[in-house]
């Protein structure tokens, strides 16, 4: 009996042990379901939350971010500032007139000279032996043609006396004026050789300096430009001229007379002045420039021919003309327009007539006023009435009674 009673509460017990671990692991499981089931909520609302923040991004950055600013009015005065090319103002080449070889030369390079001054000289010995050969023939033609003009004379006598017929007398004559005609050429061929024989010296044909010296003793020598190459060249740069090509919308303000500034880079903390003496009062077809002479003052020497100058020319500006920057211009078919923002940040597009262009910015004749807001970096994209977000907003414009519009100059 006791048995019986020990192994029906043994059995309970295990029963009752078995309940509650099927509870708690119900409980378990319950807590996990649940701990999914949030799970799952947290990160469908985050998924949700990240579409509507990309959704609203990417409607952002549908509308173009662009930059403004005003247009300027043009100054009562602006700077033109152009490439120059400095020459000598006087400067020639050198060639040898006569041919041979060098027998000498005074001058090297850097050497000051004056008008004649020997430079050189050369030695010729064929052109000797010619011009000695022509004296001589000059002799020859000499002492024939004093013989035929006395046998003229005798021949003229006899036939006053009717001695010698008129045919031989004519002859006579005729042979005379041939023998001195042939003693001229001859004389003629001496003084040519003369010249040639001159020729030897080589000198300097104004003053200057020489700047290259492209010979030495015992060269060959041969004369003209064609054959022979340059033996010196000389300048003279104590007046520089400076060329300048000046761009077409310019060319009516540079004339004769006007006052410019050279800059070198080798004088960074000085500018030296020269004067516009003349112009090619024509514009070169190809680069539709204007070729402009000007003189600059170098007695102290201290320029030097060759070197490129910027030349700064100072020219009144156009009234009641704008600029803008040239990133503002649009280029299409209906012709160059700009875009303009509006209070309301939406956009408009104006044709304009475009004056002259000064590399970062142009100038408009017309077509805009001084309050619009040009977008200084329009996009392709760009169309009327887009909405666009401006980086820089302006401040509002002061009150103006009437805005001013570009016109024509």
């Amino acid at each position: 009996m006791l048995n019986e009673t020990h192994q029906g509460a043994g059995t309970r017990f295990s029963r009752d042990s078995l309940g509650d671990t099927l509870k708690g692991v119900q409980r378990v499981i319950w807590v996990l379901l649940a701990l999914a089931l949030a799970l799952a909520i947290w990160g469908i609302a985050s998924r949700v939350h990240k579409r509507g923040e990309l959704a609203r991004e990417t409607l952002a950055a549908a509308v173009p971010l662009v930059t403004s600013s005003k247009p300027s009015p043009s100054p009562a005065s602006e700077e033109l500032v152009l490439p120059g090319n400095v020459q000598a103002f006087i400067e020639a080449p050198i060639y040898a007139r006569t041919s041979g070889y060098l027998r000498e030369w005074y001058t090297d390079i850097g050497t000051p000279v004056t008008k004649g001054q020997l430079l050189a000289v050369i030695d010729t010995p064929e052109v000797d032996q010619q011009l000695k050969q022509a004296q001589h023939d000059l002799g020859t033609a000499q002492a024939n043609a004093r013989l035929a003009a006395s046998t003229n004379v005798r021949w003229q006598g006899l036939l006053a006396k009717r001695a010698v017929s008129q045919q031989d007398a004519d002859q006579r004559s005729a042979e005379a004026e041939a023998t001195e005609a042939a003693a001229e050429a001859a004389r003629s061929n001496v003084q040519r050789l003369l010249e040639l024989e001159s020729f030897k010296r080589v000198v300097a044909p104004f003053d200057g300096v020489v700047t290259y010296r492209n010979t030495d003793i015992g060269a060959l020598i041969n004369a003209g430009e064609a054959s022979g190459a340059a033996l010196f060249r000389v300048a003279n740069k104590q007046t520089l001229r400076v060329y300048v090509q000046v761009p077409e919308p310019y060319a009516l303000q540079i004339l004769p007379g006007v006052v410019a500034e050279l800059e070198f880079s080798e004088y960074p903390q000085k500018r030296f002045l020269a004067t516009v003496i003349r112009t090619a009062q024509a514009l070169d077809p190809g680069a539709r420039t204007l070729q402009v002479e000007l003189h600059v003052d170098n007695r102290n020497g201290e320029l030097l021919p060759g070197a490129y100058a910027r030349v700064h020319f100072t020219i009144p500006g156009r009234s009641g003309t704008l600029r803008i920057p040239s990133s503002a211009l649009i280029f299409r078919s209906a012709g160059l327009q700009v875009a303009t923002v509006g209070a309301d940040l939406r956009v408009k597009i104006k044709g304009i007539v475009q004056g002259r262009d000064f590399g970062h910015s142009v100038e408009v004749l017309s077509g805009l006023t001084a309050v619009d807001e040009v977008i200084t970096n329009p996009p392709d994209s760009l169309s009327e009435g887009m909405v666009v977000r401006v980086a820089n907003p302006a401040s509002p414009p002061a009150p103006q009674a009437a805005p001013p519009t570009a016109g024509s100059p």
